[in-house]
């Protein structure tokens, strides 16, 4: 039998406080999803030396860049800090973005969701909107801070990864974000948009490196049938990037 694809996935983090130690946590929606598509899920924490998580992403298969209920620190992303935004614990920051950077230089198969995928957006050169009521006035509402079942249609770019999940018809996605992508990295190109044009999904422009990012969360338990298709289609390239080289038989002895 066939190893399975060893699929890495990064957590949350809370600092030491007076009444409690310091926390890692990972989302179980995310380690579900990976064993539900054939995939053996690889917590990796928050190393703080580079050299030990390079040795980690070399011995997986493909990365998945989980999102945050928190916020990339905007003084770092040259911004005036928005009232509504809750800045993620630096730790966690500082460790996402060197994990998305390793991960990217070493054209890791890599799936980014939410917050994750406006993290690989900005590592890559592209910036993010702060706060998209006030940056974007006719947006519609992309987040619900009482109820976490907020969906809304989404527009697929016909020819791109996302159309070959999704397929024709109206497709819905939840929404639980109050940021968003603004500027697109030159890696990447888009593939789904809200009506209200707000970026949803992108793609790398280089179609031998599979890195998409989506910014519904399939992961989550107000996903329908259909976003468990963004796992397999990873699965799928994260397979395939495991499988060996077979170079053609030459008349030649190899030297």
């Amino acid at each position: 039998m066939s190893a399975k694809p060893r699929i890495g996935f990064n957590g949350d983090f809370r600092p030491a406080r007076k009444d409690a130690n310091a926390l890692s946590w990972f989302n179980t929606g995310y380690y579900d999803s990976i064993t539900a598509v054939g995939g053996l899920p690889v917590p990796v924490v928050p190393l703080a030396d580079d050299a030990d998580l390079k040795q980690v992403l070399t011995m997986l298969d493909g990365l998945i860049l989980a999102g945050c209920a928190q916020d990339l620190d905007p003084i770092r992303l040259g911004m005036d800090r928005h009232p509504a935004t809750r800045q993620m614990p630096l730790r966690r920051e500082d460790f996402d973005r060197r994990l998305c950077k390793l991960a990217v230089e070493m054209r890791m198969p890599i799936l980014a969701i939410g917050g994750g995928m406006q993290l690989l957006n900005v590592i890559c050169g592209g910036s993010i909107h702060q706060h998209l009521p006030e940056d974007c006035p006719r947006a519609l509402h992309h987040f619900d801070p009482v109820e976490s079942t907020l969906r809304h249609v989404i527009e697929i770019v016909p020819g791109t990864r996302v159309d070959a999940i999704y397929g024709p018809g109206e497709i819905r996605v939840n929404s639980q974000h109050h940021q968003g992508v603004n500027q697109v990295s030159k890696l990447f190109r888009v593939s789904a948009t809200a009506p209200d044009g707000v970026i949803e999904a992108f793609e790398s422009v280089d179609d031998d490196w599979y890195c998409l990012g989506v910014q519904w969360h399939p992961e989550n338990e107000s996903a329908s049938a259909l976003d468990m298709q963004v796992f397999e289609q990873f699965m799928a390239a994260c397979g395939a990037a495991n499988q060996p080289v077979i170079l053609p038989i030459s008349g030649k002895a190899a030297a």
